[in-house]
């Protein structure tokens, strides 16, 4: 009996198995848990992440202070919470506070690396998923949330079996060997039929007074923003395997069975949630 099938089979399992414990979580957490939970719970992703993302930067040598960028992550969090006109002045200040740490707290020769590792982190795991609660209390937060988790994750799900099925044609083979380009068609389509399928549960409950999703607008426009955000989740994941690829490292972490780690599970809505958040802010220019 091989043991590869046997293996890839198993993998598939816990996957499958972890998805269906945290996406039921997640759309409950989304349609009825309260602002602070949001926010809370988000926080504390991004907390994990930025713990795996150190990991990953100490690989490479750098041994940034951990807590130091974990409390600016929770600050920042909090202050978007508490004061949401001052997030921009709060992240400037608490990138500033990281650089001084580093500055006073680590070895002289390794000060630019690590001051630069722990700004970075903070940007790219705490201000990226600021933009969850920040979409999520915005008009229509819910269902914009609801869109955007969907299309990640239908985008996701049909590249892992278009690509496993059809894949032919390497699509960045330096930075994730398994991507092709069969692949990543297949998560544009995907991202695109949830995306039509989304707006039409909204139309069938609304006529049964149902007002839990809204999808105002012409299709096209859902449309477009679900190919931008696929565009977006693609690349966020292509640029989380640099990262790992640059230091060595095959995952962020095993936190999530079958998927790896924190990181490795929301690389993707690292990029897709800021670029809808973008796109909602120059909607309404």
């Amino acid at each position: 009996m091989p043991r590869r099938p046997l293996m890839y089979s198993l993998a598939c399992m816990k996957r499958i198995l972890t998805a269906l414990v945290l996406i039921p979580l997640v759309i409950v957490l989304v349609f009825l848990g309260p602002d602070w939970l949001v926010t809370v719970a988000v926080g504390a992703v991004a907390m994990l992440a930025a713990w795996e993302y150190l990991a990953i930067a100490q690989a490479t040598g750098s041994r940034v202070p951990r807590i130091p960028v974990l409390a600016a992550i929770a600050i920042l969090f909090a202050v978007n919470f508490l004061w949401p006109d001052k997030l921009v002045a709060a992240l400037g200040a608490l990138s500033l506070g990281l650089l001084v740490y580093c500055a006073f707290a680590v070895p002289i020769a390794e000060v630019l690396q690590d001051a630069s590792n722990a700004v970075f982190c903070l940007l790219y795991t705490g201000f990226t998923l600021i933009s969850l609660p920040v979409l999520r209390s915005s008009e229509d937060g819910k269902s914009l949330v609801a869109f955007l988790l969907c299309a990640v994750w239908a985008g996701d799900i049909v590249a892992l079996y278009v690509g496993r099925s059809l894949g032919r044609h390497k699509l960045a083979p330096q930075l994730s060997p398994n991507k092709t380009w069969e692949g990543t068609i297949g998560s544009v389509f995907g991202s695109l039929l949830v995306t039509f399928l989304l707006i039409v549960l909204a139309v069938q409950l609304s006529r049964r007074e149902i007002l839990v999703l809204a999808f105002p607008g012409p299709i096209s426009h859902w449309l477009l923003l679900a190919l931008l955000v696929n565009v977006a989740a693609q690349v966020g994941d292509l640029a989380e395997s640099a990262l790992k690829r640059s230091a060595g490292v095959k995952d962020s972490g095993a936190l999530l069975p079958g998927h790896g780690g924190v990181l490795d599970r929301i690389d993707a809505l690292l990029f897709a949630a800021p670029v809808l958040w973008y796109a909602q802010v120059i909607q309404h220019f």
